[in-house]
C-alpha cells in the first residue's frame, strides 16, 4: 500500500514516459502518413472522437469506483479483524479463570490468544495462495521486489509455527480451509473450558459471538478473493480506452491540419507536428492511467504494492495481543520501504 502523500515528479514522470512515448510515436506515424504520404483520408472530425472520449471517461470512472469499493471493503474487513482480535484477547484474559494466575490458567489463555494469531496468519496466507501475479508476473524491478518480499512471508509452516503446535499445524495444513478449522477448534476449546469449570456459559456465549464475527470477516474476504471483478467491465474498459487512444491522432489532424501540407514538407507543417504529437501523448497518458488505476485496485488481496497490507496488519495484531499477555520480546512493526508498505 502506498503511504506517501505525494508520489513525486520523478516517479510520475517515470510512469508517464512510457505511455507518452509510445502514443507520441503513433501520432508521429499518423502525421507522417498525412504529410509525406498524402493520405488525406486520415483526417477525421474531432467531434465524434471527443464524444467517444467522453463516453470512455464515464465508463472508466464507473469501473474505478467499483474497483475502489472492492479495495476499501477489503481494508475495512481487515480493520475489523484487527479490532476483533484485540477484543478477543482482552475477553479471554478477563473471562477464562478470572483471578486465577496459576500456570494452567495462563497456559489456557495463551493457547486461545495464540490460536487467534494463527487464524489471522492462516487467513492471510490463504488469501494469497492463488494470485494473478503467478500467471502474469508484474514487470519492473520494483514490482518484482514487492512480489518477492511478500512471498517471503507466505510460507505456511514458518508463519504458523510460532503460534500453534506442530501436531495441530500438520493436521490442518492439507485441509480445504485451515482457517475455518482453527476457529472451530477455538469453539471446542471454549466448550472444554466450560465443562472443566474454567469459563461460565454466559461468557462462552459472548466469546462465541466474537468467533461468529471472525467467520463473517473470513467469508467476506473469501467472497472478494473468489469473485473476480466482472471481466465484462474490466476488459471492455481496457479496449474502449485503447480504441479512443488509437483514434486521437486522427482527430488532432483536424485541429492542426491547416498548418500542414499533405503533399510535401514545409517548416510550418513540421512545427505543427510537435503540439500534435505532444497533445496526443498527454491525452493517451491521462486515459491509460485512469484505466490502469482501476485495474490495480480491483483485487485487494494480491501481492501488489497497491493492495491491502495484510502482512503489516497481521504484525500489528501480533504485537498487540502478545503485549496483552505480558510478553516483552515482540517483533518490530512492518516499516515502509521507499514510500510503500510492500506487503
Amino acid at each position: 500500500m502506498i503511504v506517501l502523500r505525494r508520489l513525486g515528479w520523478r516517479r510520475i514522470l517515470g510512469i508517464a514516459s512510457i505511455s507518452i512515448s509510445i502514443n507520441g510515436m503513433w501520432a508521429a506515424v499518423v502525421y507522417a502518413l498525412y504529410t509525406f504520404g498524402g493520405l488525406t483520408i486520415l483526417r477525421m472530425p474531432f467531434l465524434p472522437i471527443a464524444t467517444i472520449g467522453t463516453a470512455v471517461a464515464f465508463y472508466v470512472g464507473f469501473k474505478n469506483n467499483a474497483a475502489y469499493d472492492r479495495f476499501w471493503e477489503g481494508r475495512k474487513i481487515w480493520g475489523g479483524i484487527v479490532n476483533g482480535s484485540r477484543t478477543w484477547a482482552s475477553s479471554i484474559l478477563c473471562y477464562v479463570d478470572p483471578g486465577n494466575e496459576d500456570d494452567a490458567a495462563r497456559a489456557a489463555r495463551r493457547a486461545l490468544v495464540y490460536r487467534q494469531l494463527a487464524w489471522v496468519n492462516s487467513l492471510r496466507v490463504q488469501l494469497r495462495k492463488k494470485s494473478r501475479f503467478e500467471d502474469a508476473p508484474a514487470r519492473g524491478t520494483k514490482a518484482r521486489l514487492v512480489r518477492d518480499a511478500t512471498l517471503m512471508r507466505n510460507d505456511w509452516d514458518k508463519e504458523l509455527e510460532p503460534f500453534i503446535g506442530s501436531e495441530e499445524r500438520d493436521r490442518i495444513r492439507d485441509l480445504a480451509n485451515p482457517a475455518t478449522h482453527l476457529l472451530a477448534r477455538q469453539s471446542l476449546e471454549l466448550a472444554k473450558l466450560v465443562k472443566a469449570g474454567h469459563l461460565d456459559m454466559f461468557r462462552q456465549l459472548e466469546l462465541m459471538k466474537i468467533i461468529e464475527a471472525f467467520y463473517g470477516y473470513q467469508g467476506k474476504s473469501e467472497r472478494i478473493k473468489n469473485t473476480p471483478f466482472p471481466r465484462q467491465y474490466a476488459e471492455f474498459s481496457r479496449w474502449f480506452t485503447r480504441v479512443f487512444i488509437f483514434l486521437v491522432p486522427f482527430g488532432l489532424l483536424e485541429i492542426f491540419a491547416d498548418h500542414m501540407t499533405h503533399n510535401g514538407v514545409s517548416l510550418e507543417s513540421v512545427t505543427a507536428a510537435f503540439p500534435m504529437i505532444a497533445s496526443s501523448g498527454l491525452i493517451a497518458w491521462v486515459f491509460s492511467m485512469m484505466e490502469g488505476i482501476g485495474d490495480a485496485s480491483e483485487d485487494p488481496f494480491e501481492r501488489s504494492m497497491n493492495d491491502v497490507p495484510m502482512n503489516a496488519l497481521s504484525r500489528t495484531i501480533e504485537i498487540d495481543l502478545r503485549s496483552m499477555l505480558g510478553e516483552t520480546d515482540l517483533p518490530e512493526p512492518e516499516q515502509p520501504a521507499a514510500g510503500f508498505i510492500m506487503y
